[in-house]
C-alpha cells in the first residue's frame, strides 16, 4: 500500500511503512523500529534492540532472535517528534524502500514525523 510521510518539511513514499534506528546514546546500543502509515496514523509494528541497559528495556512478550531483543509494541500515534541533541554522536536513520537518511545529527530543533496530509479531490 503506498503512503506519504513527512519528515519536516520533506515529503517520503514509503509504501506503507518505514523504519527508523539510531544508537542508544548512553548505553551505545543499536534499536531498530519499524512503522507503518495508515489511516493518517503511525503505527509502531515492531521494535528491536541489540542489548539492554539504562531505560532500554526490551517490551513485554520480546523474544531474543538473531542477536536482537524484538517484540511487537501495538502503538499508534498521529505523529513523532525525533530530537536532535547533537550530543548523541549520531542521529537517527530513517529508511524507506528508496533508501535510508540520517535525522538530527545535528543539535537543532527536533524533527516531526506524521502522515501527508490527505487531499481532497480525485
Amino acid at each position: 500500500m503506498s503512503a506519504c510521510l513527512m519528515a519536516g518539511a520533506l515529503a517520503l513514499a514509503v509504501n506503507g511503512g518505514f523504519t527508523l534506528g539510531w544508537t542508544h546514546s548512553v548505553e551505545r546500543v543499536e534499536w531498530r523500529e519499524t512503522w507503518r502509515v495508515e489511516g493518517g496514523r503511525l503505527h509502531l509494528t515492531e521494535a528491536r534492540i541489540r542489548g539492554s541497559g539504562a531505560g532500554m528495556e526490551p517490551g513485554e512478550g520480546a523474544v531474543w532472535r538473531d542477536g536482537w531483543w524484538v517484540w511487537e509494541p501495538h502503538v499508534s500515534l498521529p505523529a513523532l517528534t525525533l530530537a536532535a541533541s547533537g550530543a548523541t554522536g549520531g542521529g537517527w536513520q530513517l529508511c524507506t524502500d528508496a533508501g535510508c537518511r540520517e535525522l538530527g545529527r545535528e543539535a537543532g530543533p527536533g524533527t516531526t514525523l506524521r502522515p501527508c496530509p490527505r487531499r481532497n479531490g480525485p
